[in-house]
């Protein structure tokens, strides 16, 4: 697999508004058939305020990106930062401290935890930064309200329809207010109407805490809905618009 010609790596930005910013960043798996490059030489970045979209089919590395920039992998080739810190120079106490206040996750299997409400659900970010009780109901109850699901805080996740849940894990995500939401084909399990409005939803939540969210989909009706726009296939990442 030949690497992408510099030209047609995206740009990167350089401003103080940047969040994350990769740099030449592959990661590559062992497997008994030998090495996999899941991400090859990707370069990329994104600032606060911006929404972005990274499409590609599955299987093309779409996720691990995702891991790359919200440090739950390390890069095994080139280099991650985060607020313009190496992310290899930090201790691993550091990139979860981040990666808990900091960063929010939209998993596309959710990640809810069944036996917990969605007031617990979404109360857990917070008081794993050992927020008070009385912050977290009450911060919970705005998001709540906020995903449209007043009135549902007692139920367990396993009595909402698919898209209730993906508005309860968006809710959970931004909790602690982070400055990168990474959410990983948050519309593969909806119909299309309801796959933009968890688009349109995040739009209003990207404004109202000035994140930045990049959104991996290969839905092109999600698409249209986007700002910078990158596809990706076999590892390799390139720019779209």
């Amino acid at each position: 697999m030949t690497s992408t010609p510099e030209e047609e790596r995206p740009p990167l930005l350089s401003s103080e508004s940047c969040v994350s910013r990769l740099e030449g960043a592959g990661k590559t798996f062992e497997s008994a058939g030998g090495p996999v490059k899941a991400v090859e030489g990707a370069t990329l970045a994104v600032s606060r305020g911006e929404m972005l979209g990274i499409m590609g089919p599955s299987g093309s590395g779409k996720t691990t990106l995702l891991k790359l920039m919200g440090m739950l992998d390390a890069p095994s080739s080139g280099t991650v930062f985060f607020e313009e810190k190496s992310v290899r120079e930090l201790p691993v106490s550091a990139r979860r401290r981040i990666r808990l206040s900091k960063v929010g996750f939209i998993f596309q299997q959710l990640r809810l935890i069944p036996n917990l409400s969605v007031m617990e659900n979404v109360e857990l970010p917070m008081a794993l930064q050992s927020k008070t009780g009385e912050f977290q109901r009450t911060k919970a109850r705005e998001l709540i309200e906020a995903v449209g699901l007043a009135g549902k805080e007692r139920r367990r996740p396993g009595k909402l329809s698919v898209g209730e849940q993906q508005r309860v894990a968006v809710a959970r995500a931004i909790a602690n207010d982070p400055l990168l939401i990474l959410a990983d084909e948050p519309t593969s399990q909806l119909d299309s109407a309801s796959g933009e409005k968890i688009v349109d939803l995040l739009d209003v939540l990207r404004k109202r805490v000035n994140a930045a969210i990049v959104i991996t989909t290969h839905d092109p009706s999600i698409i249209s809905l986007l700002g910078r726009v990158y596809q990706m296939r076999d590892g390799i990442l390139t720019a779209v618009r």
